[in-house]
């Protein structure tokens, strides 16, 4: 993600949890469908975190409506609960990517299937990969706008 939005910074970082939370929404299933005879504590799980990263893609979605209604004039109060959001979307990712670890060393299914296992990691560094972002906006932003 590159730094020099400005002003749009906010509708930046949206746009990127945007985009992340409805791709490990996906993931979710990709997982359960993936992965035959996953334990159903796994799958049972998986499905809670569907529902529950649908549930923040739609708030993050409403956050990214504000701002644009917003125009140039973004409050600090609004900058400080879209920061909030994200900070709500980092812990998330970290959760998220915990429990496909999770599943990668502790489901029998997925350790008798090699491309399941490719396939938690693919999903695993790209959760990370949104939380590098979503750390890197955090930090830089401690201070304030």
């Amino acid at each position: 993600m590159q730094f020099y939005y400005g002003n749009q910074m906010p509708l930046r970082i949206l746009d990127e949890a945007e985009f992340w939370k409805h791709q490990e929404e996906e993931h979710t299933v990709v997982i359960r469908e993936l992965v035959k005879g996953l334990e159903q504590e796994f799958v049972d799980a998986l499905k809670k975190w569907e529902a529950a990263l649908a549930e923040t893609h739609q708030q993050v979605v409403r956050y990214i409506e504000t701002v644009i209604r917003s125009g140039a004039q973004v409050t600090q109060e609004l900058y400080q609960h879209v920061m909030q959001l994200v900070t709500f979307c980092l812990q998330q990712s970290d959760q998220f990517i915990q429990l496909c670890r999770q599943i990668k060393t502790e489901s029998a299914a997925v350790s008798a299937n090699a491309t399941a296992k490719v396939v938690l990691d693919h999903i695993i560094r790209e959760s990370e990969y949104f939380t590098g972002i979503a750390q890197t906006l955090l930090y830089n932003n401690q201070d304030g706008r």
